[in-house]
């Protein structure tokens, strides 16, 4: 089988010839374990190189993007992945302002402004300070943003051909690989007070809210289909190890109906839609993963209960991509690291529909061993 069919066939839960393999992030400093030189993958580092590259000028962001596709493309061959992760976190805004090598501001030096640093240390780019500066939001601000995101949608028609960059990626590597689509994003703010004082109280503005996000996507599904693109990978974090950040009645009332229309437009145009998101979801699952129309889940959280085999038994039609924990890599013994890959291996031969691999991103500072053992775990143990 070629990797696109390996996957394809994961996703149709008939038997492939060994186990799919796809890791969900790295850092920069992970990634350039693996490739034996600085990679061009990551978070919020590649954020600042793409300030950086955009502040030098033209020539220089479309060298830092061909880079960028290269590294991640390079990476994922040597970890034999069987879905392509070909982009990662972009910031495609030109700074005003150079302050030094790792800060930058944008926007209106005047007026209104923000500036950005990045910390070699965390591989994180961050608001640092801002003018006017930030106040706490309230629900007559949610308001306001609704209405305007409302508003923009009647100028909102992505073309029906879709993406030409995505088009490209599909031409140059979609024939062989599988390609991680990035889109169909759906959640709740959940680092405002605000916005879960919208939930119990003004659940109206937070279902506009989820509306606008759901007719967007719907609007972008046939021009991601005619890419030729199968998968596509959205969702969003809302839940702890502790279980959501808002009650499975407003996840019924307020998530499930916008997420059923974005599967519905997926299955239509013939693709396949996942949802991520850490934490604990049990108390949601039936919605989430059963009423929904999901096809895949990722960013399997094994730490916070997420466990294949149970979820395998439950929703025998979704598909299940991830559930070796970054914590583990990072903290844990070679052994460790060897348990948990053959686990999540051995459960996949036996279940079937699994994608093994790090459910999340490996942080910038996990041992190299760890790293290694794992990729040499995978490989070896693969087969059938």
């Amino acid at each position: 089988m070629t990797p696109r069919e390996r996957v394809l066939a994961t996703f149709d839960h008939k038997r492939t010839d060994k186990v799919p393999i796809h890791n969900i992030g790295f850092s920069s400093y992970a990634g350039s374990v693996i490739l034996g030189r600085e990679a061009y993958v990551g978070g919020g580092i590649q954020q600042w190189r793409e300030a950086k590259a955009l502040w030098e000028g033209k020539d220089a962001h479309q060298e830092y993007l061909e880079r960028c596709q290269k590294d991640a493309f390079d990476l994922s061959i040597a970890l034999e992945h069987d879905i392509l992760r070909l982009e990662y976190w972009r910031m495609p805004e030109k700074p005003s302002k150079k302050i030094d090598d790792y800060t930058f501001l944008y926007g209106d030096p005047e007026k209104n402004w923000r500036l950005m640093r990045f910390d070699p240390q965390a591989e994180l780019y961050q608001v640092v300070d801002q003018y006017p500066p930030k106040v706490e939001e309230t629900i007559e601000d949610i308001e306001k943003l609704v209405f305007a995101q409302e508003r923009s949608l009647d100028n909102y028609h992505p073309n029906a051909e879709g993406s030409p960059y995505t088009k490209s990626l599909m031409e140059k590597y979609g024939r062989y690989w599988a390609i991680r689509v990035n889109g169909g994003s759906l959640g709740i703010p959940y680092n405002s007070r605000a916005w879960f004082e919208a939930v119990a109280i003004r659940p109206d503005l937070v279902k506009r809210y989820l509306v606008v996000q759901a007719e967007m996507a719907v609007r972008s599904i046939e021009g991601i289909a005619n890419t030729g693109a199968r998968l596509l990978f959205g969702g969003g974090d809302f839940a702890s190890n502790q279980g959501p950040f808002y009650s499975p009645k407003s996840f019924h009332e307020l998530m499930l109906p916008n997420l059923k229309r974005i599967t519905d437009a997926c299955h239509k145009h013939g693709i396949y839609y996942l949802f991520a998101s850490d934490g604990n979801l049990w108390s949601v699952a039936d919605d989430l993963f059963g009423n929904s129309g999901v096809d895949g889940f990722y960013e399997i959280d094994s730490r916070a209960g997420m466990d294949l085999h149970r979820l395998r038994e439950k929703f025998p039609y979704l598909t299940l991509i991830g559930n070796i924990s970054s914590v583990t890599l990072h903290t844990g013994t070679k052994d460790d690291v060897i348990n948990e890959t053959l686990s999540c291996l051995n459960e996949a031969k036996k279940s079937g529909s699994i994608i093994v691999g790090v459910s999340n991103a490996i942080v910038k500072g996990t041992p190299e061993e760890n790293i290694w053992v794992m990729v040499e775990t995978m490989k070896k143990y693969r087969e059938w």
